[in-house]
């Protein structure tokens, strides 16, 4: 488990290539990290509001420091933390599947 800030990215980098060679979708449910491998489910939980994402890790970053994920435009959007930019989180590891068709959901 981890704790920090996230922050989210999209318009700007929407259709670019991600550091895991996938065409990065802001309406994805995917994430940037530094230090998880690519390929690895993460379930992030908003700790403000409680609301929960599944997210796949696809990038690297962020890159600004005390951040410690940087989510999808979708994510952000089921976190409700769009319009402020970042959100303190909970990040806990649910495993890597990197053979497994990718179907990312809000978390139950």
């Amino acid at each position: 488990m981890q704790e920090g800030l996230a922050s989210w990215y999209g318009p700007g980098f929407h259709g670019r290539l991600t550091s895991s060679r996938e065409v990065y979708d802001q309406y994805g449910f995917t994430a940037a990290h530094r230090t998880l491998p690519l390929g690895t489910w993460v379930l992030v939980t908003n700790t403000t509001n409680g609301r929960a994402v599944r997210v796949y890790v696809n990038d690297r970053g962020p890159y600004i420091d005390g951040r410690v994920i940087d989510l999808s435009f979708a994510a952000a959007q089921a976190l409700d933390m769009v319009q402020l930019g970042t959100a303190p989180v909970r990040i806990v590891v649910l495993g890597t599947a990197p053979s497994a068709r990718r179907v990312a959901s809000r978390a139950p």
